[in-house]
């Protein structure tokens, strides 16, 4: 079996073929163009058996990636961080080059069977996009609406209400008389920044309809969940991919940075936040479950069983955000297992 790793950039992809002793067999750079692909498949016929190793198959190497995978080829995604440290261990000092980071990539590829297969976009890439576009808007909002605040400020005494709609921010301006050349101006300013907020809006509900469709049609039952609403679980499901690449529900849990890590030395069994893992995941259950929290129910009574067993308020969150990753993995699985029961 040969594998084929891949160096992705902006402009050009550098791939390295390697046999079965992790010899390399082959090197070829290719202009990133409508043709790269088929220069790629024709350099690999001279192997009959080979496979494709992408590193960032998310990234820069995504629409190769798909490519591949359309044209039939077996693609799998290598970790940045699995190639650094490949190229780290290996020998000449460290040096850094196309051809040695794609020939990492094929020699982590070679060596693991545990990597992520690339698949063909499917309406979970949907719900990311939908998501990650919300986020973007909303960013975008709450700094419209925080240098709103800010000419608001200096054109009323006491400035606006926090919580400041477009509605309500013109009523405030409408009240405002300039008296001088700048308070013209700032208040021109300010019109347009109540102008930009409007348009944010019409398109924050526009994406929480195309959202709420696209959920309907993945048929997923998180929303059944309670604390999940259908923007969360946009972001659950176009973050998660394919739940079948998480053996048990620990291994969704570390994923997603709600499972804490141990830092046991001796006799000594100590835990730790951690802090990495998906943190789009992490944002998203945090949310859920501090709806949880805050309503009656069995999250609710969950989280007040923590607190009388002696943890403090932030330990019995991350208590209740582990469970309730567990349910959220639960639901994933089933919902896949009837996927694959109505495909057959």
């Amino acid at each position: 079996m040969i594998t084929i790793g891949i160096d992705p950039h902006k402009r050009t992809h550098t791939a390295v073929a390697v046999d079965d002793r992790r010899r390399k067999v082959g090197e070829l750079e290719v202009v990133a163009s409508p043709t790269m692909t088929r220069t790629l498949t024709d350099w690999a016929a001279a192997w009959p058996s080979c496979r494709w190793a992408i590193e960032g198959s998310e990234g820069l190497g995504r629409l190769l990636a798909q490519q591949l995978v359309a044209d039939g080829q077996t693609v799998v995604d290598v970790p940045p961080t699995l190639a650094a440290r490949a190229r780290l261990l290996r020998t000449g000092h460290g040096r850094k080059t196309d051809g040695i980071d794609a020939l990492s990539v094929a020699e982590v590829a070679a060596e693991r069977d545990d990597l992520r297969e690339v698949a063909t976009d499917t309406n979970t890439v949907v719900l990311r996009l939908l998501s990650d576009r919300r986020k973007e808007l909303s960013q975008q909002r709450r700094r419209a609406v925080n240098r709103l605040h800010r000419h608001l400020r200096d054109l009323v005494a006491g400035g606006a209400p926090t919580r400041l709609s477009a509605d309500q921010a013109s009523a405030v301006l409408g009240r405002v008389r300039p008296a001088d050349a700048v308070t013209t101006e700032r208040k021109h300013v300010a019109r347009q920044l109540i102008t930009e907020i409007r348009r944010l809006d019409k398109d924050l509900a526009d994406n929480r309809t195309r959202t709420r469709a696209a959920v309907a049609a993945s048929g997923t039952t998180l929303i059944e969940i309670f604390g999940i609403s259908e923007v969360i679980a946009a972001k659950i499901l176009g973050h998660t991919g394919s739940v079948a690449r998480f053996r048990s529900a620990d291994a969704f849990a570390n994923y997603t940075g709600t499972a804490p890590i141990e830092m046991s030395s001796g006799d000594a069994v100590r835990h730790r936040l951690s802090r990495a893992g998906n943190r789009q995941l992490n944002s998203a259950l945090h949310l859920a479950a501090h709806v949880q929290r805050i309503h009656a129910g069995a999250g609710q009574d969950y989280y007040r069983r923590k607190i009388r067993e002696g943890k403090n308020k932030k330990e019995a969150m991350r208590c209740l955000k582990r469970q309730l990753a567990k349910v959220v993995y639960r639901h994933l699985r089933d919902d896949h297992q009837r996927a694959l029961v109505a495909a057959t």
